[in-house]
């Protein structure tokens, strides 16, 4: 008996009615990568750490007082780390049917292969929309902090979300490119060994370092935010019309080069990406320019002025709602202070120097109008101490020009002034010294110059807050004239306060 057996011949299936049933086909193929995409080990691992390092640094960020126009440019590192993992991934999904030997029963399916690349570069999409609210729940909780102030950008929230757009898309062309599964861990390798995935430049007119993902910035100033002078808006065109060009052009080489809409939407990609890259490389504007000149030569020009306590505080516009705050400060000063200290007129002036732009680092000078204090546009954690410092300088010494050339034993009362009245003296004495000392001498840090604590100045400080407070404070008040006389001696203050004499060297620098 012979038995025949046929080898049936596949069969293509019903192609789905029009370009309605394709794309539905597409939609569903997606929806079934994205799924997949979400549940990779290291997309997962990513976004992970994303999370845990996003609320572990935004809890403390600014010390609870950040300004928005720094805040924005925050959230770009991290959607990096979920970028890479889902290039790789990408990556690996599109060169699946190779690495399976799947390729030649994909080709029964009603689906050609270009269809498919869309439906991963979709899976892309989802995941940098994932990103986007991450960078938005992390903006917003900056935003509600009550120390908040200064406006975001929406162009620098938008980078972090399209560096996972640009990424992702890179992979599917990657693996379109070279149909090695190895090409897209070495290219992550190489791009994170020469660091091109940041560009940290101090020259803010250079319109190479705008080609790069992500462009940071050097300085530690914070500058309001008229003045910031960065293209976000072209720089996030930019990156997306090179995010949607590697994408077509993924597409494109899986097979749809015959396709003119497709093609159409290429060339569209690409012109916005040159029409980004254009806008920019402009640089810095000259009006941005005039206006840091304004803003650092002549404040007063720009201030807000407002009356408190007999005190008259002039801020940027942006800062009028951190009057309070430099108030509670500056009181912790002169209710210590002798009367005629206390009853002097203060001006609380903010200062920026701005003419370098964010990558500048240059101190401000010291202020020469009797009564008048320096206030940068940082506040909270070690700002306070310097802050207190420079109101206890000028109540003493007048100016915060003698306050910074001064170097006797008025150095002591005016450290106790500032570090009496906050709720831990001895901290903020560490954060106000620069090498955060509380023993020895040190250069106390200021907003603009800096100031010189000898051993024995320290000694005595160190002395006064180890006594309570009231005590001490009295003493202050009756002596008040003799301690701060211009050469008065550290050992003459001791004295006057009943403290033991100082043991280490007295002399300045």
């Amino acid at each position: 008996m012979t038995t025949v057996t046929e080898n049936p011949t596949p069969t293509r299936p019903a192609a789905p009615a029009g370009h309605g049933g394709r794309w539905a086909a597409v939609f569903a193929l997606a929806r079934f990568e994205t799924r997949r995409l979400l549940l990779r080990v290291p997309v997962l691992v990513a976004l992970a750490l994303y999370v845990s390092l996003t609320v572990w640094s935004t809890r403390t960020s600014w010390d609870g007082f950040p300004a928005l126009q720094d805040a924005d440019r925050a959230t770009q590192n991290g959607p990096l780390l979920v970028g890479l993992a889902v290039l790789l991934c990408v990556n690996q999904a599109m060169l699946r049917d190779g690495r399976h030997d799947t390729e030649r029963h994909l080709t029964v399916l009603v689906l050609p292969r270009w269809c498919r690349t869309v439906a991963h570069l979709l899976s892309v999409g989802a995941l940098t929309l994932v990103t986007a609210g991450g960078v938005a729940a992390q903006f917003t909780w900056e935003a509600l902090k009550p120390g908040a102030v200064g406006h975001g950008s929406p162009g620098e929230l938008l980078v972090g979300p399209l560096c996972v757009l640009l990424l992702g898309s890179l992979g599917a062309l990657l693996a379109r490119l070279v149909r090695s599964a190895l090409a897209a861990p070495l290219f992550i390798v190489l791009c994170l060994f020469f660091g091109m995935f940041a560009s940290i430049s101090t020259d803010e007119d250079s319109a190479t370092r705008w080609l790069m993902p992500l462009v940071a910035e050097g300085g530690s100033h914070t500058l309001p935010s008229g003045l910031i002078g960065r293209p976000a808006a072209w720089h996030a065109l930019y990156l997306a019309g090179l995010g949607l060009t590697l994408a077509f052009a993924a597409v494109l080489l899986s097979g749809a080069g015959r396709v003119r809409t497709l093609r159409a939407a290429a060339a569209g990609a690409v012109l916005l990406t040159l029409l980004g890259a254009v806008g920019q490389a402009g640089g810095v504007s000259p009006e941005t320019k005039d206006a840091r000149t304004r803003y650092s030569a002549v404040p007063q020009q720009v201030h807000a002025c407002t009356g408190r306590d007999g005190v008259r505080y002039c801020a940027f516009p942006e800062w009028t709602a951190r009057t309070g705050d430099w108030a509670g400060a500056l009181e912790s000063v002169t209710s210590l202070a002798g009367d005629a200290a206390a009853d002097r007129r203060l001006v609380v002036r903010q200062r920026v120097e701005a003419r370098y732009g964010l990558t500048g680092d240059s101190s401000i000078p010291a202020l020469t109008r009797p009564g008048e204090v320096t206030v940068g546009t940082s506040w909270g954690g070690n700002r306070v101490p310097e802050f207190t410092t420079a109101v206890a300088g000028v109540l003493v010494a007048g100016t915060e020009k003698d306050a910074a050339a001064m170097c006797d034993g008025r150095t002591v009362t005016v450290m106790w002034l500032a570090l009496a009245g906050r709720p831990d003296p001895v901290a903020d004495l560490r954060r106000v010294r620069l090498d955060d000392s509380d023993t020895g001498s040190a250069l106390v840090i200021s907003q603009t110059e800096p100031t010189y604590m000898t051993a024995a100045h320290t000694e005595v400080v160190r002395a006064m807050l180890d006594r309570p407070r009231s005590e001490t404070a009295a003493k202050v008040r009756a002596h008040w004239d003799e301690l701060t006389a211009p050469k008065v001696t550290t050992d003459r203050v001791a004295e006057v306060l009943g403290l033991p004499s100082p043991e280490g060297e007295d002399t300045c620098l």
